[in-house]
Parts: structure tokens; sequence; C-alpha cells
């Protein structure tokens, strides 16, 4: 029997093998990733893998660090590195130390998968755009201080409105340090109270030399800006998360200097065509106004105000007379009511029957006694006649013989 391995002589034995293979430290691998772990070392750990097979990969933060797109499960790369054997698997693995999108190039992968992000949040929604001011009373221009692009904006700008007024705050647009530089142009700007605009400009490039413009930071800095942001960054068919970010997107940055402020000639042209139209309103409006005082003036009432005023007085005399006469007569028929009212009452009156003989008979209390029964003798009752009293005592008491 031969000699048996141990098994970490024979794993090394392995990676011996691997590591004296050459096109084995040099290979690029297509698949698909999953099981993708950024691990808080900065490694990334994945599996690689097609229809029949897999392999682990671990790509170090050095290595990684260089990406420019997010790697994901699902994604579809093409992978460079070196395999070798992971002893304490067992295992041989894929180190990789370049990846690509397979089918797609990773600046637009990254590009894709920012303006997804910030969308998402919000940050492009169209409600959140600001309004551009009409006449700005200062432009603010970040850009750089050298090139075409301010040449450009300056002319078309004053060329269209020589009275504009531009504040140039230079920044570097293409490189490592251009967000940043980008960002604090932006910051400086705002420190201007009548700044009422700004242009972020740049002329066109590949998508390497745009590629600062697609800056995340950047993106929240125009959100935060305090004035509205037009963009104008490369040609017509270039697009940044900038121009998503900003309030308004223009195609070029003269196309911005057009936006931001209008021509002159045409505003002028303009105000003398609304002067012409409010001075011929206004003539109309004179002429209807003076056809009808006319009018008005041809009415009786204003040529002869007395007469409309005689007739109301001669009317008002005529109501107090019937009102006098009506007055009168309801109360002559009041008063000969009265009278014949007052007949009757004084016919009624006791103090008229007692003067034919008659008298009324009441006790002390008061109470008027018109019946015999309850009197009795020895009884005081007060006698009244029509022209005095008397007080009387009761003798004897003659009930009468008819019937009650």
């Amino acid at each position: 029997m031969t000699k048996a391995w141990t098994v970490t002589g024979l794993t090394r034995h392995i990676g011996n093998l691997f590591a004296e293979d050459a096109s084995l430290a040099d290979v690029t691998v297509s698949g698909e990733i999953s099981n993708f772990k950024h691990h808080s070392s900065g490694h990334m750990y994945f599996t690689l893998k097609d229809e029949e097979s897999v392999i682990k990969c671990a790509m170090f933060r050095t290595a990684n660090s260089r990406l420019r797109f997010r790697p994901e499960d699902g994604l579809r790369v093409l992978v460079h590195g070196a395999v070798t054997v992971y002893g304490p698997a067992g295992t041989y693995q894929l180190y990789p130390d370049r990846m690509e999108p397979d089918g797609l190039g990773s600046l637009y992968l990254a590009f894709e998968q920012r303006k997804a992000k910030l969308e998402k949040e919000g940050l492009f929604d169209p409600s959140v755009k600001r309004p551009i001011p009409f006449l700005p009373r200062v432009i603010g221009v970040v850009t750089s201080p050298t090139g075409a692009v301010i040449r450009d904006i300056r002319n078309v700008l004053f060329r269209r409105f020589p009275e504009a007024t531009l504040l140039l705050a230079p920044s570097s647009v293409q490189g490592a340090e251009a967000p940043a530089s980008l960002e604090r142009a932006l910051q400086s700007l705002q420190a201007f109270p009548e700044v009422d605009v700004i242009l972020l400009a740049r002329g066109g490039g590949s998508l390497e030399d745009l590629w600062p413009f697609n800056d995340e930071n950047l993106a929240r800095a125009i959100r935060r800006c305090r004035v509205p942001v037009i963009s104008a960054i490369g040609h017509e068919t270039d697009f940044t998360i900038a121009d998503f970010a900003a309030d308004l997107r223009a195609p070029t940055p003269s196309a911005a200097a057009e936006l931001v402020m209008p021509d002159s000639e045409a505003l002028r042209g303009h105000l003398s065509q609304l002067e012409t139209r409010t001075r011929i309103a206004f003539r109309r409006r004179l002429e209807m106004e003076r056809l009808r005082l006319e009018r008005l003036s041809a009415r009786p009432v204003l040529l002869r105000p007395l007469t409309s005023l005689d007739f109301r007085r001669q009317s008002l005399d005529g109501l107090q007379m019937r009102l006098r006469n009506v007055m009168a007569g309801n109360l002559s028929r009041t008063q000969n009511r009265i009278s014949v009212l007052a007949g009757k009452l004084h016919a009624l009156s006791p103090l008229q029957v007692m003067s034919r003989g008659y008298a009324t008979v009441a006790r002390e209390d008061g109470h008027i006694i018109g019946r015999m029964a309850g009197i009795h003798p020895g009884e005081t009752i007060r006698v009244r006649f029509h022209d005095g009293s008397l007080d009387a005592r009761v003798e004897a008491v003659h009930p009468s013989a008819m019937p009650q």
C-alpha cells in the first residue's frame, strides 16, 4: 500500500498544481451572481453560476473599491481573476480582481442603479421642482472658468438681454475632485441673496467625462439649493443624474441661456403691443362711457329734475288730505259709538234705577242682599238710595207669598 496523504498535505499538493498552471492565474469567467454578501470588512463574497455549475468567489476590498457599479444577485457579469484552492474548506475558489457587467457597461449600470435609487426616494418628483423666475435679478453660473461653455452662455445671455447680471462660481467639471468642487460652487452662490437662479453647465463629452454630474451627493445638493437650478450638461442626447435632480433641464449651455432670460427685443415688442392694445381698449371704453353719459343726460329726469319733484310734492299733498279725511271719519264714528254705548251703560246703571224709587240693601260687611233668605230679625242692614243711605234694624221678616 502506498503512503497515505494527510488531508492538509493533499490539499496543499492540489493547491501547488493550481499555482503551477499559469492559465488558472489569468482567467475570465462569465456567470450569474448569487448569494452575494458585502461583508463589513469591505470584502465581497458570492457564487458565480451557470445552468450546470457553480464556483465560489471572494473579491477583496482593494479590488472591489474600483467597481463602478453595485453587484447584486441575478446580475450577469464577466469576472477576471485567479483560481486557487481554499485550504480550510478544501474547495477551489475564484479571486476576482476585475468585474464588468456582461453585455452592459459598468458606468451605465451604475448610472441606472443610482438613478433608480434616487427616483425611489422622490428626488426627481415633479412636485418638488421649483418654478424658474421670469426675469431673474442675478443669474449664477457653475462651470469651468475657461473654455467655450462660459463664453457661449455670456454671448447668448447678453445678446438677448444686455442688462442681465451674471455671477460665475468657477468649478472643476471633470475628474475625481469635480463633484466636491461643484457642490462648493453651488453653496457659494447661495450666499448671495440676489441670485435668483443657477445654471449648472458643462460641454459635451464621453460618459466618463460627464461622470461627476452623476454623483449622488451633487444631486442632493441641487435639491437642497435655495434657488432653482437649471442643468445644461453635454449635448441634447446626454443625460446625467444632475439633469433629473435639477428643476429644469436644458439640452445645451446655450439653450440654458435662452431659457433663463427672455429676449429683450421680443419683450419690448410684446410690451409695445400690450401698450397699444391697452390704449385702444381705454379709448373704446371712454367712448362707450361718453355715449352712455349722453343717453343719461337726455332723460327728462336730468333735463327737468324739478318737474319730477313737483309731481312728488303734489302726490304727497293728496296723500296727506286723504289721511286727514280718513282719520276724521274714523274719529267721528268712534265718538258716535262711544255716545251710544255710554247711553246704554247709563240706562243700566244702578243709580239710574234707584232714582226711580228703588234702593239696595246690604249687610254691615257691604255684601248686597238680593233675597230674603238668610235675613233674621235684629240684624243691622244698610239701605242705599240714589241720594244717600241709612242703617236700619230688622224687626220682622215677612216672606213673600209668591212662588220663588
